[in-house]
């Protein structure tokens, strides 16, 4: 690893290893990807990964190219010492609000997470979300946390490219909007989409209501 490299990974680490410091020893870092598209899930990433864990290139998932992403999930799974995804899908987004979903989609990772860990984690960092179920775990709301926490990067990678995947399947049930590239955002195109065919079932219906 470039040195470089390593002093940024180091930079990213350092509200992790203070919390390390002060005697915590699992940190679940929690973010989520999708809460601005007009299709498509939200998904949440929540993950525990290794005191000693430097995978390269970590970063908040937007930063990262999709290749490097991809690379960076299976490293992920491989040596997270627990992690878990929550995925909640565009019928739910419209009956409990954006935000709702959001939060039911981290208290629905982070329940894996304590399954998979055998155990509560000592402390929940998450990327600006407040007023949060996290099962009486003490929490951290980080502004820009993807960007500053390792821990948080590496749970805005585990949702993004899950979110990713699962958009790349839609499209090859709808083709016609595109999915493949904007992943549900409301890029022009996927607009002027929405307006030709209308929406298909995967369309968020409160997001859409100016384009119907």
């Amino acid at each position: 690893m470039k040195e470089k490299e390593e002093e940024r990974l180091i930079n990213l680490k350092k509200y992790e290893e203070n919390l390390y410091n002060e005697g915590l020893k699992y940190i679940c870092g929690i973010d989520e990807a999708g809460r601005g598209p007009l299709a498509g899930p939200v998904v949440v990433g929540a993950v525990v990964m290794p005191r000693e864990s430097k995978l390269e290139f970590m970063n908040d998932s937007k930063k990262v190219t999709e290749k490097r992403r991809e690379l960076l999930y299976d490293e992920i799974c491989e040596t997270a010492l627990a992690y878990g995804i929550g995925i909640i899908p565009q019928e739910e987004i419209d009956e409990l609000n954006i935000l709702n979903a959001t939060k039911k989609g981290l208290h629905l990772a982070l329940g894996q997470v304590i399954e998979k860990l055998n155990a509560k984690p000592d402390i929940v960092i998450v990327d600006a979300l407040k007023d949060i179920d996290t099962f009486g775990i003490t929490y951290q709301s980080i502004i820009k946390g993807d960007a500053t926490c390792y821990s948080i990067s590496a749970a805005s990678i585990l949702a993004k490219v899950t979110r990713d995947r699962i958009m790349a399947q839609w499209d090859e049930i709808y083709p016609e909007y595109g999915f493949i590239n904007h992943k549900g955002y409301g890029t022009a195109k996927h607009i002027e989409a929405i307006k030709k065919y209308g929406p298909c079932p995967l369309h968020r219906k409160t997001f859409i209501k100016h384009f119907v």
